[in-house]
């Protein structure tokens, strides 16, 4: 959470990103909340030429990229990364799009303090190919999970869902489009409530996450 300064105010969290590709929910991110109740201070990336990276140096943030060829296994470079968020006093650390797989140990450091927009309603079609997943599957529902992040795959706790029906959907690209700004509100709003105080454990269910 932020912390609180000395007149009583929160102090913006803090927010590292990590991400592979276009960093269109960075994007999001930048024009929804940094300055505000978040301060994206970092963003990371396992891919020399994501996009993400160069929106992160258009917005004045501290980059660092993470090739999986510069170390000799997954856990060595997710201890480097690991320690990069620390170095940057990081609070937050946001999935946005990163397609590597996180070891044990960087999931365990970061448990609770770690969250991923998933593009299906979880548990539902985890992994990748959600939502053509979906689409094989015929369902008329489809929708957009924040979570947090543990070891498994897309199997943390749900901080907050989207759902829209599209009875008629038929191709990967047509959902996609609807799903995407979905994707963009619902991550920006649960940073938002994350900054603020407003996420904990539900004390009856240690599956349930309650966002105020």
């Amino acid at each position: 959470m932020a912390d609180v300064g000395a007149e009583g105010g929160r102090s913006p969290l803090r927010v590292a990103v990590l991400a592979s590709g276009e960093g269109t929910n960075l994007q999001a991110l930048l024009d929804g909340v940094h300055g505000a109740e978040a301060e994206v201070v970092a963003v990371g990336a396992d891919n020399p030429q994501a996009p993400a990276l160069e929106r992160a140096r258009r917005a004045g943030i501290g980059t660092a990229v993470f090739p999986k060829d510069a170390y000799p296994d997954r856990t060595a470079r997710d201890a480097a990364i690991s320690a990069w968020l620390q170095e940057q006093r990081v609070q937050l650390v946001v999935l946005a799009g990163y397609m590597a797989l996180l070891s044990a140990d960087f999931t365990r450091t970061w448990s609770g303090r770690l969250i991923n927009v998933h593009p299906s309603l979880l548990p539902a079609f985890p992994g990748i190919r959600a939502i053509q997943q979906a689409l094989d599957y015929g369902v008329r529902v489809f929708g957009v999970t924040v979570h947090l992040v543990d070891a498994g795959v897309d199997t943390g706790q749900i901080l907050a869902q989207c759902a829209v029906d599209l009875p008629s959907a038929r191709h990967e690209s047509e959902v996609h489009a609807v799903l995407q700004p979905l994707e963009h509100a619902l991550l920006c709003d649960t940073v938002r409530r994350y900054a603020r105080g407003q996420v904990r454990s539900d004390p009856e269910h240690p599956r349930r996450m309650l966002v105020d």
